[in-house]
């Protein structure tokens, strides 16, 4: 038996219990579904029983989707018409309570998805974070419109309002932060919301159970658990639902926005796959190329939609590059999360490893090689990171988003090859560009942003900082999530409007001053 320590250790046979709907965490007696982890507690391996989680069906799906209705009460419900001040009070309180629960969540985090230590804290705290920033972006949208325009003889006060109903279904590779950053927007600019905790690592969420509960008023936000296809797929078909919010697969968001009888109606936030290159070109610096591209190939085993999952580079410096970048991956260490060092983990999915090992073995039979030491090296829980080389276009890897710890290397004579192979592919959202002659990279950067919606200069691809906008072209994305992007995704502008003249200036100036209205007012929130 494995020496785990005490204060990693997780609540034996964990039970969440409950489900949240109508503001009332409600005692679940049906069955349930059994959840694992992938992290073995024995010298011989064997998947570690963490506990169990309601698995509802599509009865309880719509009793969710009710209570979302019905609070927003086609737009007269208490929380789209309350005050900013008091929905921003809403959420202050439950952040508040959020950061008492960092041990529990963090522990979570580790044991259900394997994400290290640090990382795990990362994403806690980078979601706390995210909040209060949203908070804050929020108080400035609200006191931008909190002031009349006119033009053309006519007063208009033009602020943000809701959509309606969100379902939100976030991805198991950051089940808090990315599903929050869905979330988190929603139901502060009004709307209200079913959420579905992704499979793996949908035991985080308990600890915050509570705090969703006695924060917000009943119905703006519904906790359900269960198979997607079983609880969304039902909720979807209703038409009830005004905007799908998705991290995870085009395959899963398209199957849930045909279900709808009103795609017309539907609006559409979507964070998707994508197969972001790095292009290194002849006078990149080898030493900062090497450590960024390990950092994006690799960071959280490369189980990030901005993870570098292609690396194109210039066949001069191909074998010098290979070789040193092989290397400093084989001097990676693998282990379990809460170890010092540790930057490889168990995958969470028990399927990955042969899935990834198929990859690898379709590029050898076709002519690639693995070029690093340790490359492909399986066991039951984790395939050590292969750099595979060359990749060509009849190889899985060079189409498929591997999500996992396996590295295509792609050498080219021409920058005009990864340019068209990064035009043809379904998937647009970064890219990594690595070189310092600045009238090589200034046309390059010039045909890159009209390729991506990101070019990183001797840099990895990422999402943050989270001001900054987050999406993508073609299949990797639909709307913009970053903290002012992502109030606007969930929002639509609104406004009254009334003819300059001295009936309707009274009338306006009563609003003011009775503060009769919520919309018609100019208080100041700081």
């Amino acid at each position: 038996m494995k020496q785990i320590p005490q204060q990693y250790e997780f609540e034996p046979n964990f039970r969440q219990s409950t489900w949240l709907v109508n503001g009332e965490l409600r005692q679940w007696n049906g069955e349930y579904a059994k959840v694992f982890s992938t992290i073995s507690r024995t010298e011989d391996y064997s998947p570690t029983y963490l506990g169990e989680v309601p698995n509802l069906t599509a009865k309880e799906g719509l009793e969710a989707l009710d209570s979302a209705v019905n609070a927003y009460n086609k737009g007269q419900g208490e929380w789209p018409t309350m005050k900013v001040s008091e929905r921003i009070a809403c959420m202050e309180k439950f952040v508040k309570g959020m950061k008492t629960r960092r041990e529990k969540v963090v522990n979570w985090l580790m044991w259900e998805i394997g994400k290290s230590l640090p990382d795990s804290e990362k994403e806690f705290d980078r979601t706390v974070e995210y909040i209060v920033n949203t908070i804050e972006e929020y108080k400035n949208m609200d006191r931008e419109g909190a002031r009349f325009q006119k033009s053309e003889g006519i007063h208009a006060m033009v602020r943000r309002g809701p959509l309606g109903v969100v379902l939100c279904l976030g991805p198991y590779n950051y089940p808090i932060n990315e599903t929050f950053s869905l979330l988190i927007p929603a139901i502060i600019m009004g709307n209200t919301a079913i959420l579905k905790p992704p499979k793996f690592g949908v035991l985080a969420l308990s600890p915050l159970m509570e705090d969703f509960a006695a924060s917000f008023p009943p119905g703006v936000i519904n906790i359900v658990y269960g198979r997607g296809r079983e609880v969304a797929g039902p909720i979807m078909l209703t038409g009830k639902v005004d905007v799908l919010a998705l991290i995870g697969n085009s395959t899963s968001a398209r199957a849930l926005q045909d279900q709808h009888p009103n795609k017309n109606r539907l609006r559409m936030v979507f964070s998707l796959e994508a197969k972001n290159p790095a292009i290194i070109l002849p006078d990149a610096d080898l030493d900062l190329t090497i450590a960024e591209c390990i950092n994006g190939t690799l960071s959280f085993n490369g189980q990030r939609c901005t993870a570098l999952k292609v690396v194109y580079v210039h066949e001069s410096i191909a074998d010098t590059f290979n070789k040193r970048f092989g290397e400093a991956i084989d001097a990676m260490k693998f282990g379990d999360p809460w170890e010092a060092g540790v930057k490889l983990t168990p995958l969470p999915e028990p399927d990955k490893p042969d899935y990834i090992e198929g990859l690898i073995n379709d590029a050898l039979s076709k002519g690639a090689s693995v070029v690093n030491a340790k490359g492909g090296q399986k066991s039951v829980n984790y395939n050590f990171p292969a750099v595979v080389f060359p990749v060509k276009s009849d190889m899985r890897l060079f189409h498929e988003e591997q999500f996992g710890p396996v590295i295509p290397v792609i050498p080219f004579s021409d920058i005009s090859e990864p340019l068209n192979d990064m035009a043809e592919s379904n998937y647009g959202q970064q890219v990594s560009l690595f070189g310092k002659d600045a009238k090589t990279l200034g046309p390059l950067i010039d045909s890159l942003t009209n390729l991506v919606c990101r070019v990183n200069l001797n840099s990895s691809c990422q999402r943050g900082p989270d001001v900054f906008p987050f999406t993508g072209r073609k299949d990797s994305a639909a709307g913009t999530l970053s903290i002012h992007d992502g109030l606007r995704s969930f929002s639509i502008r609104t406004f009254v409007a009334a003819k300059d003249n001295d009936y309707n200036n009274g009338i306006l100036q009563d609003l003011l001053n009775n503060n009769e209205s919520n919309f018609i007012n100019t208080d100041y929130i700081f």
